[in-house]
């Protein structure tokens, strides 16, 4: 067990930062909303919030990036991460719901369900470009 802690220990340390963004985004969502903002500007708001807030989680504790130089790479992890929510999730999200819906009796659920898988995709999705472009370590 050890062993694999330490083998993919960027990736647990990813999950966590991710579990910690997620629920951030919910929260300041719902905050925003209660303020009486609308959920479609509340919702830029929050994820804009938690995309800052997570390249810096991620560069220091995930990825533990010491390079100085992070214009570039804020740059790319925001091009990645939109592409993320805002491309790939609303993809997931109709495909899963156009194949689910014949089966799925519930709106809700059906959404739900939806965007468990779509935020999974996202998820892979993050964690593939992060550390393959944004946080990319450099060969010795």
């Amino acid at each position: 067990m050890e062993k694999l802690l330490k083998n993919h220990a960027e990736k647990f340390r990813y999950l966590i930062v991710g579990v910690g963004n997620t629920a951030l985004d919910f929260v300041l969502l719902f905050f925003f909303v209660g303020l009486g903002l609308d959920k479609i500007p509340a919702n830029f708001i929050s994820t804009g919030i938690t995309m800052v807030i997570s390249f810096f989680v991620n560069k220091s504790f995930t990825f533990k990036d010491t390079d100085a130089s992070s214009k570039r790479k804020f740059f790319l992890f925001i091009i990645v991460t939109m592409t993320g929510m805002w491309v790939i999730q609303p993809v997931l999200i109709w495909g899963v719901s156009s194949v689910l819906d014949p089966y799925v009796e519930s709106a809700s659920i059906l959404l739900f369900i939806a965007k468990l898988i779509a935020t999974g995709g996202s998820l892979v999705w993050n964690y593939l470009l992060y550390s393959r472009v944004v946080f990319k370590k450099k060969e010795s």
